[in-house]
């Protein structure tokens, strides 16, 4: 019981910040989705479903599951989010130390999310 109290809680503060991830460039939103899809698996069927089958959420997610993409959409998003963030660091005068260091994250970032599949055939 204790254990799915934690798995639950765990779940809880990984929605809370793929939500947050929705609205904030640098943090991610998928991988927090994941986290809480595997999280409510161990503690909660009830939250586990609401997850998997969320309007906004669940596609990512099933993608993911079962595919190991990301649609072209959701990598178009990313990948501006992270050029957005880059250019408001500059912009703001960020030290070049800094910037450099966020350039070669976002850059591997970017990487990663525009090298995955983009999803099935046909959708």
């Amino acid at each position: 019981m204790m254990f799915r109290l934690v798995w639950l809680g765990f779940g809880i503060v990984c929605v809370g910040l793929a939500f947050a991830g929705a609205a904030l460039p640098l943090l991610p939103t998928t991988p927090f989705l994941l986290l809480a899809v595997f999280a409510f698996a161990r503690s909660s069927r009830r939250m586990h479903d609401w997850l998997v089958t969320h309007r906004q959420f669940g596609p990512l997610i099933r993608n993911w599951r079962e595919h190991g993409s990301i649609d072209r959409r959701t990598k178009a998003v990313s990948v501006a989010a992270m050029i957005a963030a880059l250019a408001l660091s500059w912009v703001l005068g960020v030290r070049p130390s800094v910037l450099a260091v966020q350039a070669l994250v976002l850059t591997a970032s970017a990487s990663f999310i525009l090298t995955r599949p983009d999803g099935p055939r046909g959708r």
